[in-house]
Parts: C-alpha cells; sequence; structure tokens
C-alpha cells in the first residue's frame, strides 16, 4: 500500500505506519506470524511519555490463555523500548 499525500499530511497515520512497521519486524524476528495474529494498536503513559503498544495475539482467542506479545514503541524515532510475553 502506497499512502497519498493527503494521509501523509495526518501526522497520526505516518506515526501508526512507522510504528507497526518497527513492530512488526521485532514480531517477525520473535517468531510471531504476524499475519495470522489479532492485532491492536494503543497508546499508554510510561515514565511520562506517550508510548504506543502494539499487541499482537491469536485471532482464536476464546478458551486460549498465554503466547500474545506486546511491544512499546516511541512514536518519535519508532524505537522499541519495552517487549513483553504473555504467559
Amino acid at each position: 500500500m502506497i499512502m497519498n499525500n493527503e494521509t501523509l499530511q495526518i501526522e497520526i497515520a505516518v506515526s501508526v505506519a512507522r510504528v507497526l512497521a518497527s513492530a512488526n519486524r521485532k514480531a517477525k524476528e520473535l517468531g510471531i506470524d504476524v499475519k495470522e495474529s489479532l492485532i491492536t494498536v494503543s497508546q499508554h503513559l510510561a515514565k511520562g511519555v506517550w508510548l504506543w503498544r502494539v499487541h499482537y495475539g491469536a485471532r482464536d482467542y476464546v478458551g486460549r490463555r498465554g503466547g500474545d506479545l506486546m511491544i512499546d514503541i516511541d512514536p518519535t524515532s519508532a524505537d522499541i523500548k519495552q517487549i513483553l510475553r504473555g504467559q
């Protein structure tokens, strides 16, 4: 998918795209099948800084525990700040 100029001017769209690309690279490195994951993106405050949290879980999550991956990313640099694994 190529973003058009109008989309590129929307700061939050670009931020989410950069964050998701960074998180997907790391998730794949860690053995997550990104295409088969239920992915959610949210923001949270950590030590006074707003981070994006990308959560990878199973699409068939009913009755299932563990195996989730959460990656916290700084939106200004797309640097990974924390990796959490569900058990």
